[in-house]
């Protein structure tokens, strides 16, 4: 996938960055990067994850990988909320622990997982940062505490430190309609939190960091910007596909529940599958938790009977679970209004199975001509599209399984190389 860089005025930016092997060196034989695993530890009780956690996950895997002697963690302790180092080797049991959670949630005693889960806290904690012996910069991944400005700051000045930041989305800025009550407050301390400090910005997409840029009061002058797609794990990273799924043509939606992932549409459109086809209808899998804002979703999921066998929500479950469900589906459906990425178009497109998407921007970057896009106002011609797909002599989904053949699929590598680059370029401006 070939992206054409975008230009702005000061800014060094890429979309792609020159091909780095894993053992690359980086500029400075004293330079430390610090990865901040503040999103994962205050996950430590949950199940499954969410998005960010993942990616929080995979920066902490693949950094390991590359430059273990380069790489120091740090946090916000869940346990008592104050910031400093984490042991390197704490944080691999961590995250070995961590994986094996998400592989295996209903195979895992809740009791034991607690009292494990307690003990990486208490060998996660933090310690005291050690005395500044070359530059330094501190990579912030999630939105964990960017909204409070005064610890950011305080937290660069005790490591002397530049910082990073990745942007996941704008989404409570640019649609505050999609967010909780309070949510375009805390992203607008968030902004201003990234606007202040930030040397270097990674963007999911080329759409993020365009909806980002109206709300930096300085801009992107001066600062190294890269726009990197999150890659796309092999289906057995984290689980197989040997779980049960529906015996009939079944589509999947791998969202939390909320109002701007358009969930309503679907169930309206599944209502009319069964009232004309009855138990041949198809099955619609909702993957995810129920988030806010949802009340109408919940109504319908939980009174319309009609719709009992037809519509299951699967909630959170394992990663195992979650890929059966995935590749053996006729199609994953993503009727979103907006999105910063879409990352459940990557993963199904990666698998080699279709994606019926909304024709918006972040979905056009990452999915390119290989999944067939709606409107997402369009009822009548996602049902149709859903109705064909359905069938097994479906054209529609034949050409897009040629289309998919073609199409290559962001990766992990291709990812940490550009990240590689903008951390060298930060810290060869260290003065």
């Amino acid at each position: 996938m070939v992206l054409k860089p975008f230009k702005a005025p000061g800014a060094r930016l890429a979309l792609r960055s020159k091909r780095a092997s894993h053992g690359r060196a980086y500029a400075g034989d004293q330079a430390e990067v610090i990865l901040d695993i503040s999103r994962l530890l205050s996950r430590s009780f949950h199940p499954t994850p969410t998005g960010i956690d993942r990616v929080e996950y995979i920066y902490a895997r693949e950094l390991l990988e590359r430059m273990p002697d380069r790489l120091a963690f740090a946090a916000v302790h869940p346990a008592g909320g104050y910031y400093g180092r984490i042991d390197n080797s704490a944080v691999r049991q961590f995250l070995a622990f961590t994986a094996a959670k998400w592989r295996n949630v209903k195979t895992t005693d809740a009791g034991q997982s607690r009292a494990a889960a307690i003990r990486h806290m208490f060998a996660t904690r933090p310690r005291p940062v050690p005395r500044l012996a070359g530059p330094r910069v501190y990579l912030q991944v999630s939105p964990h505490h960017l909204d409070d400005h005064d610890q950011v700051g305080a937290i660069l000045r005790a490591e002397g430190a530049r910082l990073i930041a990745l942007v996941h989305d704008v989404i409570p800025l640019s649609h505050p309609e999609y967010a909780r009550p309070q949510g375009a407050d805390e992203h607008r301390k968030r902004v201003r939190t990234i606007d202040s400090f930030a040397a270097g910005i990674i963007g999911n997409s080329r759409a993020t960091i365009d909806a980002l840029v109206p709300h930096l009061r300085n801009g992107l002058d001066g600062r190294t910007v890269r726009v990197a797609h999150f890659g796309a794990d092999a289906p057995d990273i984290f689980g197989t596909k040997d779980e049960p799924t529906p015996d009939r043509p079944y589509f999947v939606y791998i969202s939390t529940i909320e109002p701007r992932k358009n969930h309503l549409l679907l169930l309206n459109i599944w209502r009319r599958f069964v009232e004309q086809m009855g138990d041949a209808a198809p099955v619609l899998v909702l993957i995810g938790r129920r988030g806010w804002e949802n009340e109408n979703v919940v109504d319908v999921l939980e009174r319309a009977d009609i719709l009992r066998g037809h519509v299951i929500e699967a909630g959170e479950v394992s990663d195992s679970r979650m890929h059966a469900l995935v590749a053996n589906a006729r199609a994953m459906v993503m009727p979103s209004f907006v999105e910063g990425f879409g990352m459940p178009v990557v993963e199904a497109l990666a698998m080699g199975v279709p994606v019926i998407c909304s024709d918006i921007s972040a979905h056009r970057e990452v999915g390119g001509d290989a999944p067939d896009y709606l409107d997402p106002l369009d009822g009548l011609g996602w049902m149709r599209m859903i109705e064909s797909y359905s069938r097994p002599d479906s054209i529609e989904r034949v050409a897009q399984l040629h289309r998919i053949a073609t199409w290559r699929a962001p990766t992990w590598p291709d990812y940490f190389d550009i990240v590689v680059d903008l951390l060298e370029d930060v810290i060869a401006a260290v003065p």
